[in-house]
């Protein structure tokens, strides 16, 4: 496992109530509630929070890896992520999608951008091998 003495950031969050509670960053950037997912309530969970954020970090990732191949990406580039919680003989567990629009650009030079992507994006190496990952041009 890789540690470093020197973060760049530290992300603060303070939650209570787990899945039916609420978080707070402490600079009170985030503050949200939590609902459990498909049941009453207006708030967000875990799994919509993780496609969010690896969704946003991955496409910073693509812009790093369009500057490194001298390729200007798309201004209408989008990306999907569906985070999934499932559960099988009582063991929970996440599987994921990112779907991956780069229009204007070859098939082949997005696909090399979204697997050079891969190995720069923290949240691509952090599920990489933990959890099904699927990753699809559209």
């Amino acid at each position: 496992m890789q540690q470093s003495k020197k973060a760049l950031y530290t992300a603060k969050v303070h939650t209570t109530g787990g899945r039916e509670g609420a978080s707070r960053s402490s600079d009170g950037r985030l503050d949200i509630k939590h609902s459990v997912p498909g049941g009453p309530g207006n708030g967000t969970n875990p799994e919509q929070l993780f496609a969010a954020g690896w969704s946003a970090c991955f496409e910073g990732a693509m812009g790093l890896a369009a500057a490194q191949r001298k390729v200007k990406l798309p201004k209408d580039l989008a990306i999907d992520a569906e985070v999934d919680l499932c559960n099988e003989d009582g063991a929970f567990f996440l599987q994921a999608r990112l779907n991956v629009s780069l229009p204007g650009l070859s098939r082949d030079v997005a696909q090399q951008i979204v697997d050079d992507a891969h190995t720069i994006c923290p949240y691509s190496k952090a599920t990489h091998g933990n959890i099904a990952v699927e990753t699809n041009l559209v």
